[in-house]
């Protein structure tokens, strides 16, 4: 007996594709995650990240500029600090005429309406290259010491122009105690997009080089979540929700549909995940080795990621992704 029930009716033509397609991208999901550095007319590849800068102050102001002409409004800057202004409690992080708050500012100046995504984590800034404030004797990752500073780190982002807070750090606590921080001085209107489930993953790594920012001693395996826990992050969603998160994340993206979609289905809060560096490398540099479509692997990956459940996007595909989507 021939099939009475043909889905490829509804595959037929590009038309009829495009009506019945599930899941659209634009460049409304794309948040662009750029790179600082201190200097002058500085634009510096990343080696392990083919195709992504490093800017200095100056040219971000470009970078910006481009990515805005192509649709994209969102952006989360993070900051390479120079070696001799880390200490081990991040001081260097509530500077106001330092690289970052000076460049959110600027951002914001040149920018008005655009959406600036702070980073709030002390390892940019720390000697010890952690999240969080280390014990001189035992190594260990002081929760409640780290979220005085973390706290302040976030109030100075705030004061410098930032739309939305984006504490990666992990510590226990944390988007309650900046909610606070924020609210007790007059930021109330600033927003809090959570690293909910932020994973110990081996795809940070060209983010670090990136950064310099990789830990001094250890690994970050004993405040970000294992890889193996899917519960897990249900609890952590359930504790972002309870103290005042705006928004929450996940972090990898690729590797985690499974969890952006847990999530998705636990929570009315909008969803982001961040398509990290990593990621962002192996289809990179599989695409400059021919192996596969460098273009379509990338929209493919970002379609993906929306389809589990990401209302928005952090990703270094941003522009390319744009482009693609300008062309129609």
């Amino acid at each position: 007996m021939l099939p009475t029930h043909r889905p490829r009716r509804n595959r037929k033509s590009q038309v009829i594709r495009d009506m019945v397609q599930e899941t659209r991208l634009t460049t409304h999901d794309f948040i662009y995650p750029v790179f600082l550095i201190e200097g002058q007319n500085q634009k510096l590849e990343v080696k392990s990240m083919p195709g992504v800068y490093r800017y200095s102050a100056d040219r971000i102001i470009d970078e910006i500029g481009a990515a805005v002409d192509l649709g994209i409004n969102s952006f989360a800057p993070f900051p390479a600090i120079n070696d001799s202004l880390k200490d081990r409690l991040a001081r260097e992080s509530t500077n106001l005429n330092g690289l970052y708050l000076k460049a959110v500012a600027d951002i914001k100046r040149q920018f008005p309406d655009v959406a600036i995504m702070t980073d709030v984590a002390m390892d940019p800034y720390s000697s010890d290259g952690h999240d969080g404030v280390v014990d001189v004797d035992s190594g260990e990752i002081l929760n409640d010491a780290s979220l005085e500073v973390l706290g302040q780190m976030a109030l100075a982002q705030a004061r410098a122009g930032a739309d939305i807070i984006g504490p990666s750090d992990m510590m226990d606590g944390r988007v309650a105690w900046i909610r606070e921080v924020l609210d007790s001085n007059g930021f109330s209107n600033v927003s809090i997009m959570s690293y909910t489930a932020k994973y110990a993953s081996a795809f940070y790594g060209p983010f670090r080089d990136a950064l310099d920012s990789a830990p001094k001693k250890g690994d970050k395996k004993s405040y970000q979540m294992n890889p193996a826990n899917r519960l897990e992050a249900l609890r952590e969603l359930a504790l972002d929700e309870a103290e005042g998160a705006d928004m929450v994340m996940i972090k990898p993206a690729l590797s985690y549909l499974d969890i952006i979609r847990e999530v998705k289905n636990h929570t009315n809060l909008p969803v982001t995940a961040y398509n990290v560096s990593g990621e962002y490398a192996l289809v990179r540099a599989a695409a400059l080795n021919g192996w596969v479509d460098g273009e379509r692997t990338m929209m493919e990956v970002l379609m993906s990621i929306k389809r589990a459940g990401a209302d928005a996007i952090l990703t270094y595909f941003a522009k390319d992704a744009a482009e693609v989507l300008r062309r129609g």
